[in-house]
């Protein structure tokens, strides 16, 4: 019995030591195309997306159009989410690029500040929101990365954790320079 105990541990952590358990931002740096963040936002970018419960139910869909603004090292990114259900949500991000590959950012949904970092064509931010869920609102925990792909399409994945377990994702797609349409297609 000893044996076989000690058998499945080793299987077990080898299982979880080959298995990405997730990203690092420095696995990114030799990936093309490069994610200039303050660039890519700058200008309307238009998105689609799609909001998904733990078990992989799509709840939500929605258009957004975003229009970033900088000045040196400060930007506003005002989003507009409109979702499938007729709701429309808006918000505004002050963006500080801290160093070259470093940024913080506060909005008013947004508990303290976010923090987001860049390498190659990836940037990771972690922030925690402000989430209104019907009458309620719950405090939720954003690991969020986007991905710049050939053609400026960046994909957009976060995972949504409240109390350290994960209650959600959301999957975006943003092109920059598209037009906004203002309304859920």
């Amino acid at each position: 019995m000893h044996k076989n105990f000690l058998y499945i541990i080793m299987g077990l952590l080898l299982f979880l030591g080959g298995c990405d358990m997730s990203h690092n931002i420095k696995n990114f740096k030799n990936q093309t195309p490069a994610m200039d963040f303050q660039a890519y936002f700058t200008g309307p970018v238009k998105a689609w997306g799609m909001i998904q419960g733990p078990t992989g139910k799509i709840n939500r869909r929605f258009t957004a159009d975003l229009v970033g603004t900088w000045q040196g090292e400060t930007g506003t990114l005002d989003e507009v989410f409109y979702f499938n259900d007729g709701e429309v949500m808006e918000r505004a991000w002050e963006i500080s690029r801290l160093s070259e590959n470093t940024y913080s950012a506060t909005a008013d949904d947004i508990v303290g500040t976010a923090y987001g970092e860049s390498a190659g064509n990836a940037t990771n931010w972690n922030y925690t929101m402000n989430l209104p869920v019907g009458d309620k609102t719950y405090k939720v925990a954003f690991d969020d990365w986007m991905f710049l792909m050939e053609d400026g399409i960046v994909i957009n994945k976060a995972k949504l954790k409240k109390f350290g377990l994960p209650v959600g994702e959301m999957t975006i797609f943003m092109k920059k320079g598209d037009t906004a349409t203002g309304a859920q297609e």
